[in-house]
C-alpha cells in the first residue's frame, strides 16, 4: 500500500484542529442538520437553556436561595404583564416570595446536572458490563444479561425509595439534603444502563469476530487492552443516540421523583421542586407558580428528545 503523499496528509489533517471543523461541516450528518430548521431550533432552545443553566448566577436578577434577598411580603406576585404584576418579577414569584424566573434558572441547572450526571453513570455501567458480556460470553454473558432482565421490572422510581432508605439506614448522621443529589444520580444511573448494556453487548459479538480483534490476539495484546482499545471505539457510536435520548427521560425522571419528595428539598429546588411547590397553589388562582416551570420542563425534554431522534436517523446509513 503506498504511502500518502504530504499533500494528501495535509489535507487530512487540515492543519490540526481546523482540518477536523472542516471535515465535520462537510460532513453528512452536519448537511442534516442544517437541512431540518426543526432540528436547529431545538439545538438552539437546548444551547439557551445550557446557557441559562451554567451563567444562572450572572443572569439571574436575584438570588433565590440568599434569604436576605427573599420577603414574605413579595409572595404570590402574578407576572408583569398582569395589573397587580410587579416590574421586578418577569414570571412573578412563588409563595415564599422568590423570583420565579431566577428560581427556573437555578433549577434549571440542578435537573441538568442531576440528569447529565445519571446519564453518564448509567452509560459507564452499561457499557462496561456491555462489553465484557459481548467480549467474554459464556457464563459472564449470561449472568449480566440475566441481571439486566430483572433490572428491567423495577423503575427509577422503586430504586430511588430503595437507595434513599438504605443510604439513611447506613449512614443515619447524613441528612436528605446532602444526601438528595447522590441518591438521584445512582437512581438514575442503575435505571437506565440496561439500554447502554444491550447495545454494546450486540455490536461486540459482532466484532470480536473480526479480522483486527484475531489480529490483536495474535500479535499478544492483552484482554483488556484489545477490548478498550479496539473493540470500544468501534462499538461507541450507538451510545451516542441513547445518551441524547436518555437525558430527556433522566430530566423527567429526576422531576418525577422531586415532585414525589423523593428528590432534592424546597430549600435546594429543581424544576421537579418548583412544579411540585406551585401545584398546591394551582387552585388557589396563583397559576403561574407550576406554569412556568413546568413549560420549561415540558420545552427542554421536547427539544432533547428531537436532537436525539435527528441524531438516530443522521447515524443510520440505512436511511441515506
Amino acid at each position: 500500500m503506498p504511502h500518502p503523499t504530504p499533500e494528501e496528509v495535509k489535507g487530512l489533517v487540515g492543519g490540526g484542529s481546523s482540518g477536523l471543523v472542516t471535515r465535520l461541516l462537510d460532513s453528512d450528518v452536519f448537511a442534516s442538520f442544517r437541512s431540518s430548521k426543526l432540528t436547529m431550533l431545538a439545538a438552539f432552545i437546548v444551547l439557551l437553556m445550557f446557557f441559562g443553566a451554567a451563567f444562572a448566577p450572572w443572569i439571574a436578577p436575584f438570588d433565590p436561595f440568599d434569604p436576605a434577598k427573599v420577603f414574605l411580603s413579595d409572595a404570590s406576585i402574578p407576572p408583569r404583564w398582569q395589573a397587580a404584576g410587579d416590574p421586578r418579577f418577569i414570571f412573578g414569584t412563588d409563595d415564599q416570595g422568590r423570583d420565579l424566573y431566577s428560581a427556573i434558572l437555578y433549577g434549571l441547572r440542578v435537573s441538568l446536572i442531576v440528569g447529565g450526571l445519571g446519564v453518564l453513570l448509567a452509560a459507564a455501567i452499561g457499557i462496561t458490563l456491555g462489553l465484557v458480556a459481548g467480549y467474554v460470553g459464556g457464563r459472564v454473558d449470561a449472568l449480566i444479561m440475566r441481571v439486566a432482565d430483572v433490572q428491567l421490572t423495577f423503575p427509577a422510581i422503586l430504586i430511588a425509595l430503595l437507595i434513599d432508605g438504605v443510604v439513611h439506614s447506613l449512614w443515619k448522621g447524613v441528612s436528605r439534603e446532602e444526601s438528595a443529589i447522590p441518591v438521584l444520580v445512582i437512581s438514575i444511573g442503575l435505571s437506565f444502563w440496561v439500554q447502554y448494556a444491550r447495545t454494546i453487548r450486540g455490536s461486540t459479538l459482532v466484532e470480536k469476530n473480526k479480522d483486527y480483534v484475531a489480529a490483536a490476539r495474535l500479535v499478544g495484546i492483552p484482554t483488556p487492552v484489545i477490548m478498550l482499545r479496539h473493540v470500544l471505539p468501534n462499538v461507541i457510536g450507538p451510545v451516542l443516540v441513547i445518551l441524547t435520548i436518555n437525558l430527556g427521560l433522566a430530566i423527567i425522571t429526576e422531576a418525577t421523583l422531586s415532585f414525589l419528595g423523593v428528590g432534592l428539598p424546597p430549600t435546594q429546588p429543581s424544576l421537579g421542586t418548583l412544579i411540585s411547590i406551585g401545584n398546591q397553589y394551582l387552585f388557589s388562582g396563583d397559576w403561574w407558580i407550576v406554569a412556568f416551570p413546568g413549560a420549561t420542563l415540558a420545552v427542554l425534554v421536547l427539544a432533547v428528545n428531537l436532537l436525539g431522534d435527528w441524531l438516530r436517523d443522521a447515524l443510520n446509513p440505512k436511511l441515506r
